[in-house]
Order: C-alpha cells, then structure tokens, then sequence
C-alpha cells in the first residue's frame, strides 16, 4: 500500500506548502514502509513536478481532464478517490487549507475512510493508527485513533519540517472516468490582488490590534512588513471598527494563518484571534501590558507602548539592511 499525497498546484506552480506534505507523506512512509504517490490536478510542466522527488515522492501522478479546469470539490474529491483505488493507497494527506478541508470529507465519503483534520506531527503509532491534533483553539493536544481501513490527514500548515529526500520519480498522466459526476462549478471571472504579498501566502506578518488606538497610526505597521517582504494584518475589532479592510482580519472568524514569523502589535490575545495564528512557527508579541495573554503563545515579547517600540523597530531593521 502507498501513502498518497494531495499536492495542489497554483497556476502549475507548487508552494512551499506542497513540499512540507510531500515531506510529511514520507515520514509517514518511513514507519509504514512503503511508497510516496503524489497527486496533483491539472497542467504542471515535468521540470516543476520533479520538483516533489526532492522531498521523497517516488511516483508523481498528473490528473488531467479538461472539466476539472476549475476547482469542483465533488469532481476533484471523485478523481482523487479513483487514483486512491488505482494505487491502493492506504493513507492519504491533504493539507488543512480551504481546498483540502473542502476536499478531504468528500473523498472519505467515497472511500469510507477516518479523517483526523489539522494534525501537526507524526503518527505516534501506525497499529493503532493513533495521530495527534491540536484542539480548543491550539491551547491542547488531543490523540486520534482511526479504526478505518483507508485513512485521511489533513496537515495544519507549518506544522512539519520540509526535509530533502530524493528519489528517481516515475511519472504518469491519469484520465480520471468521473462517473456519476455533474460539474456544478464555474468560474466566470478572476481578480487577482497584485501589487502585495497575500496574507494566506506570507511567510512573515504584521498585525495590529486596538492598541494602535486609531487607523492613523498604521504607516509603521505598513513599513516594517514593506522592510520585512510580509503582509499586513489585524484583529477583529481593527476590521469591524473599519480601521482596516476585512480581508486582513485574521482569526477564528477571519483568516487562519500560519507563517514563518507573526509579529503582533498592540493585540492582546483574545482566544478567537490565537486560534488563527497559533500555527505561527515564531511569534513576537509588543503590548504595554505584560499581563496580556499575547504572551503566553509569543515565543518573543516586548513590553512597551506600540506606538514607540514600532517606530524604533523600523529604523533598527532599517539600520540592518543598509550594512
């Protein structure tokens, strides 16, 4: 049996994100003993696909079919499962992005497989299959056991070091059959944001919180993820006060992110906006109060007034880059 690997493609380009699964699929395939399979939909040229070798996927199966131009959780859940039974893959990964938290249920309807979703390591065991994820909004840990004979991960993003290990891939075109399937998706038009880093794809962030006491004071904010190659974001209450556009409101019931580095001002660590950036690999935290929970989470911390220490970071940063 194989461990298959969902990789998604953006525009036939793979991201960091589709390495860090490929690596993670090998760990898995380390303790099982078996082959790494990696899936991915759509046109991708031969020099990116064996670009997923380098990190253990010993076979790289391309889908193709013209109706899955555009991403239909249905139809692509269908493709996946019939690559699932033509490689008798026994463990799958997706990771806990939007595409696979859309797809990964619906392909384990098809093959009536377990789901642990947002794991962030290795399985502690093969038999029992028993996996660790993060729960209550990343403040605990909680121990999986699948029972199923197919089963399903979804990675939480960032949670898994991507590890070179490469091997000599096979690669294959599939024609997926998609029988029974009604393509009910289609895209009528694409508005990409150009001009900024997006804050789903940054590696590093800057957040403020209320504690930037009022929308004028963000230029600092602004310059320092310029300085940095980052993105900015915020809290709720930032958004919902109309500080600052809604697409930057990161949290649970914003975005949830998980870059290299998050730089928190002024925020004091509500638990709904932890639950969205506890999946930070580092986190830096300034705030005046030392008390605030911010800090329980932030590896990182400055005690001071925002509106101070932000200005002097800039220009420190700034000191650095022009050595």
């Amino acid at each position: 049996m194989a461990v298959l690997v969902y990789t998604e493609n953006w525009d036939g380009k793979f991201k960091k994100l589709s390495f860090e699964l490929v690596s993670y699929a090998t760990g898995i395939a380390s303790m099982t003993n078996d082959s790494v399979v990696a899936v991915t939909i759509g046109h991708v040229d031969e020099k990116e696909l064996s670009q997923l070798a380098r990190y253990g996927a010993s076979r790289i199966i391309t889908v193709s079919d013209e109706r899955l131009k555009d991403l239909d959780n249905q139809a692509y859940a269908r493709a996946i499962a019939e690559v699932v039974e033509k490689e008798k893959a026994g463990i799958l990964v997706f990771s806990h992005n939007n595409a696979g938290k859309a797809i990964a249920p619906r392909v384990a309807v098809l093959l009536k497989a377990g789901v642990a979703a947002c794991v962030s390591s290795l399985p502690a065991s093969i038999q029992p299959f028993v996996i660790m994820k993060k729960t209550y909004s990343g403040k605990a840990y909680g121990a999986v056991n699948i029972l199923s004979e197919k089963k399903i991960v979804t990675l939480a993003q960032n949670s898994y070091e991507i590890k070179e290990q490469p091997v000599t891939p096979v690669m294959e075109t599939f024609t997926p059959s998609l029988a029974g399937v009604t393509i009910k998706t289609k895209v009528v038009d694409v508005q990409k944001q150009t001009g900024k880093v997006l804050l789903t794809d940054a590696e590093i962030v800057v957040s403020g919180g209320r504690g930037m006491k009022s929308p004028d004071n963000w230029k600092p904010i602004e310059e320092l993820a310029a300085l940095l190659g980052g993105a900015t974001a915020c809290t709720r209450p930032v958004s919902d006060e109309g500080w600052r556009p809604h697409e930057e409101h990161t949290g649970q019931t914003g975005k949830i992110i998980a870059p290299n580095l998050y730089i928190a001002v002024g925020i004091s660590g509500a638990t709904q906006h932890i639950a969205g950036i506890s999946g930070s690999k580092y986190i830096v935290a300034i705030n005046n109060d030392k008390s605030a929970p911010i800090f329980e989470v932030a590896q990182y911390g400055i005690v001071g007034d925002a509106l101070k220490v932000l200005p002097a970071l800039v220009e420190a940063v700034k000191e650095v880059k022009s050595r």
